[in-house]
């Protein structure tokens, strides 16, 4: 078989068991076998560029950097809709589209609503070419690349497609996914997300759309828009794009009348809770598109489609207690401690108060009778307070001066949303908070240390810092509640491991604050040791690819501190890596250094990403678009003319591949 064909075979096959994993949910091959095909075809792409193709499966990874996303102009606009909660509304929106419509028969289309981030997605001759965000509805946010990470959504169509069309959706984010994203935030000393909703939203404005990749997000897809796709009605555009390979919700009802519609509000509005997604309503459309285009649309909305808005489930119980939290940054968090309720099919007992804010906006006071939700459906939050009720000594809650937990007063500075203990190194709650984010899996990845065990650890004396944990013996930890022989030596031979771990999640593990992986990844490339970043200035560090001043400010703060030097310098002697390994260094130069350099277009000898790399490693930034301040533009084949028309107007150099790699030789 030719290169090309057997390039070709992966690719189809795998797309194929893509679309049936994670449209259809039903894998027909394992996941090793797909990763051992995934990587093949990595391999032939590798030595065979110029068989680049943009919709190729392996394109799935992100990777791509954006600091600033295009705005586009939607080639058809994205309305909201109006919305209804009864069915007294639903008739009355009926009987004014009857007014249009004179006697025609009138089927509806039932939906549900699901609470995501909209988006629009373009294919051209059956290829994805652009998503963008919802926006103000005329324009959006051009995000393609963080959307192509969405392994729900097909890069290449099958079947019947028209040559060019929009296709509307949700990007959301199931309530697995979204618990299993908290669970590793809050085992990293993290706050929590507040709900799917605004995690998905948020998600496709992340600039590294590596990052976007390792999300569990999904893509569910319901509106078709565009000229001449040969669709006659709402239902057979269900249908349609099911077959060109798209998620489409199987939870959808033809209807032919209100009653119709009111029997599947009726049932979903208690069936939601089952739903693997976040729902808040049921979407009623018109059926015919040329019902459809009759009716057409007012200055806000369609008149042909409704949203029937659920009700937010909502009970009332006691506020007990406010308490206060300590996060391991010392940021001081609320909680209001209620009488248990059963709300959404769950017992809430304690709901987040956010800050000082939140509790004077509301007036809520120990001994108020509550109003709670869950937002999207998971978070447990207060909603209003039921004054009828209040006692008449009720007191208004004054908000505490002083941590919880060391007693030292505590600030708040212009900015910020939340108070902090600044007792950095004397608040327990921040000591043990900074070792388990130290010893957490993205970080240290101690093996037989827990958080409890770190609690416990702190407690009697055993550690304050996490440079403590390296001169723990099998004697010292023995004698602890629950821990066996077996376990202390895992607990022992864990830490001892963990000196192999690489420069840039020992750096993570430090617990700097505004210091998240990516940015510990990029601060390692760019100082190539813990002594140079140690020494740098916030001058220096502003200078680094997406290092802002807050970052700077924090770093710089964090490495003039003695004791964390202290730390850091036992650390040092007790063996951990704090410099690049020697095969990092070996492709690391300065001969970029200080330049941003924007790639576009396709290449022969390497790929867009390894470019990237290039770039990086010797020392430069990779830049999303033109702009003064733009060093060099490589370019390739087939790159848009508005880069080059921008580059030129603006003087910037334009290099070919083969002359930009001389540049690095």
């Amino acid at each position: 078989m030719q290169i090309k064909e057997q390039i070709e075979s992966l690719r189809q096959e795998l797309r194929e068991h893509n679309h049936n994993y994670y449209v259809l949910d039903n894998a027909t091959i394992s996941d090793f076998e797909f990763d051992t095909k995934l990587k093949e075809l990595q391999a032939l792409e590798a030595k065979h560029p110029e068989f680049y193709d943009e919709s190729s499966p392996t394109l799935r990874v992100g990777g791509t950097v954006t600091k600033n996303f295009d705005t586009v102009v939607h080639n058809e606009r994205m309305y909201s809709l109006d919305n209804s909660y009864s069915k007294e509304d639903l008739e009355d929106w009926e009987k004014r589209m009857q007014r249009i419509l004179g006697d025609a028969e009138v089927e509806f289309v039932c939906e549900l609503k699901y609470d995501g981030a909209s988006i629009s997605i373009t294919y051209e001759d059956g290829k994805l070419v652009r998503a963008v965000t919802r926006g103000d509805g005329f324009q959006g946010d051009d995000v393609t690349t963080n959307v192509k990470t969405i392994k729900s959504v097909p890069l290449q169509l099958k079947g019947d497609y028209p040559p060019k069309f929009d296709i509307r959706g949700e990007i959301v984010l199931p309530f697995e996914g979204f618990a299993q994203m908290n669970a590793e935030r809050i085992e990293n000393g993290e706050d929590p997300y507040m709900n799917p909703r605004n995690t998905a939203s948020g998600s496709l404005k992340l600039q590294d759309s590596a990052a976007v990749a390792q999300r569990p997000l999904d893509c569910l897809l319901y509106s078709i828009v565009g000229q001449n796709t040969g669709i006659t009605s709402q239902w057979q555009m269900l249908e349609k794009a099911r077959e060109w390979g798209f998620k489409v919700p199987e939870v959808a009802k033809l209807s032919r009348s209100t009653d119709e519609v009111m029997a599947f509000v009726n049932q979903w509005d208690s069936g939601r809770h089952n739903l693997p997604y976040e729902t808040d309503g049921v979407v009623v459309k018109i059926n015919s598109i040329q019902h459809q285009d009759e009716l057409g649309f007012t200055s806000k909305s369609p008149r042909w489609a409704m949203a029937y808005k659920f009700k937010a489930e909502q009970v009332s119980t006691l506020l007990n207690e406010i308490t206060y939290q300590v996060g391991r940054t010392g940021s001081i968090t609320p909680v209001a401690n209620l009488v248990p309720v059963l709300l959404a099919g769950t017992t809430v007992k304690r709901a987040s108060l956010h800050n000082a804010d939140q509790i004077a906006k509301f007036d809520i006071r120990e001994g108020d009778t509550v109003f709670v939700e869950k937002g999207g459906e998971i978070i447990p939050k207060i909603v209003g307070v039921d004054f009828e009720k209040r006692s008449q000594d009720s007191k208004p809650t004054e908000y505490i001066t002083n941590c919880p937990e060391c007693h030292e007063p505590l600030v708040r500075t212009e900015g910020d949303a939340k108070h902090y203990c600044v007792n950095y190194y004397g608040c327990p709650p921040q000591i043990t908070g900074r070792i388990q984010h130290f010893i957490s899996r993205k970080a240290m990845d101690i093996e037989g240390l827990g958080s409890e065990t770190v609690e416990l650890l702190y407690k009697e004396g055993l550690i304050d810092n996490y440079a403590d944990l390296y001169t723990l013996t099998k004697e010292q930890v023995l004698p602890l509640e629950r821990m066996a022989k077996k376990s202390a030596e895992n607990l022992v031979k864990g830490v001892a491991e963990s000196v192999k771990i690489p420069f840039e999640r020992v750096l993570f593990g430090l617990g700097i604050r505004f210091v998240g992986e990516t940015v510990a990844k990029k601060l390692a490339r760019a100082y190539k040791n813990i002594d140079a970043l140690m020494d740098a200035s916030e001058e220096s560090l502003v200078a680094v690819d997406e290092i802002g001043e807050r970052i700077a400010s924090s770093v710089v703060e964090f490495f003039n501190n003695e004791t964390n030097r202290s730390i850091i310098a036992r650390l040092k002697s007790y063996g951990l890596q704090f410099s690049l390994s020697e095969e990092q260094l070996e492709n690391q130069t300065d001969k970029l250094k200080g330049l941003t350099i924007v790639v576009s277009g396709v290449f022969e000898t390497v790929s867009r990403t390894e470019l990237k790399k290039i770039i990086e490693s010797n020392g430069g930034k990779v830049g999303s678009s033109i702009s003064s301040k733009t060093a060099y533009l490589v370019a390739g084949d087939k790159m848009g003319p508005s880069k080059r028309t921008k580059a030129e107007s603006l003087n910037v150099p334009i290099v070919t591949e083969g002359e930009f790699l001389e540049m690095v030789e």
